[in-house]
């Protein structure tokens, strides 16, 4: 199976209105909610690609309890630690019109100590049998800034190969750990490295500890840095729609291809075609099957030199 960690879940609620006019009212057209946060978004693509997948994090309150309702309906397994604090929720704002998307994060609740420690119990008994495990997303209050590199080096000494995908200076310190890989977009990227020039950059990043570095430049596609070649790889043409969601959607594009032994390219490929076809779903956070199988016939990928 396939292990996500998403420590700073959200309920994550989609409102589509037929156009955002700031200072005025607005009439919902159709409400979407569903369990939320990256590392769930992660879990969800895999299933849905045929993953046996674990999810694991924090839930609690009423939000929490909606999350889990909601995850149940799932084929994803849930292994999610009770917190006393309440969940958070996300709103995605999605103007009809223009299909662009206005999102609001809350804030997660503040984590014990004692549900930290029962969090790190539960992740070391779930590496037992898992093939691969992500670690994505915010880090909610009260659990502290290393929080992820502690999580890299239990994975790494299971032997369970392990992608980062996170910011700032968690990113900073998990990077540190060694892990196998890490899926920085543009902007994390250079706030790591304070380069935006992407061959440098990436570069550097994995100098920084990692054994792989897949950038993500958006409608430009990927950077992949690896032992085994650096790669670029891109749609066939631009999408536009809602990319809420594209990036987790990237990430299990290549834990997939992580688990089923495909070479880099097939796994940017995967990797791409995912991300664009999540863009193009008139949902949060979800793929368009039909769009993905169209595009993995057209995603370009081409080898460079670092």
């Amino acid at each position: 199976m396939i292990l996500t960690v998403t420590l700073n879940t959200a309920l994550d609620l989609t409102y589509r209105v037929p156009a955002l006019t700031p200072h005025t009212s607005h009439r919902v057209t159709q409400v979407i909610e569903r369990p939320g946060g990256k590392g769930l978004n992660v879990a969800r693509v895999l299933a849905a690609l045929g993953h046996e997948t674990v999810a694991t994090g924090f839930a609690g309150g009423a939000t929490g309890a909606m999350l889990r309702t909601r995850l149940a309906a799932t084929p994803v397994r849930d292994a999610l630690v009770e917190t006393a604090g309440c969940t958070r929720r996300t709103v995605a704002v999605v103007d009809a019109t223009t299909g662009d998307t206005t999102q609001l994060n809350e804030p997660g609740p503040a984590v014990t100590a004692a549900e930290w420690t029962a969090f790190r119990t539960r992740f070391a008994e779930l590496l037992d049998g898992a093939r691969a495990v992500a670690l994505c997303g915010s880090l909610p209050p009260g659990v502290h800034v290393g929080a992820y590199a502690e999580l890299v080096r239990l994975a790494r000494a299971a032997a369970v190969p392990v992608l980062l995908d996170t910011s700032g200076e968690p990113l900073r310190r998990g990077i540190a750990a060694r892990p196998d890989l890490v899926k920085p977009n543009a902007d994390e990227l250079a706030r790591l490295t304070g380069s935006r020039e992407p061959h440098r950059a990436t570069r550097d990043a994995r100098r920084r500890g990692a054994h792989a570095v897949i950038s993500s430049f958006g409608p430009e596609g990927l950077l992949a840095a690896t032992p085994e070649g650096v790669w670029r790889a891109a749609p066939p043409t631009a999408v536009r729609g809602n990319p809420t969601g594209a990036g987790d959607s990237a990430v299990a594009g290549l834990l997939s291809g992580l688990v089923d032994g495909s070479p880099w390219p097939e796994r940017l490929t995967r990797a791409v075609a995912l991300s664009a076809a999540t863009v193009l779903s008139p949902v949060a956070g979800e793929y368009d099957a039909a769009a993905y199988e169209e595009l993995l016939t057209r995603v370009k990928v081409t080898e460079e030199d670092l």
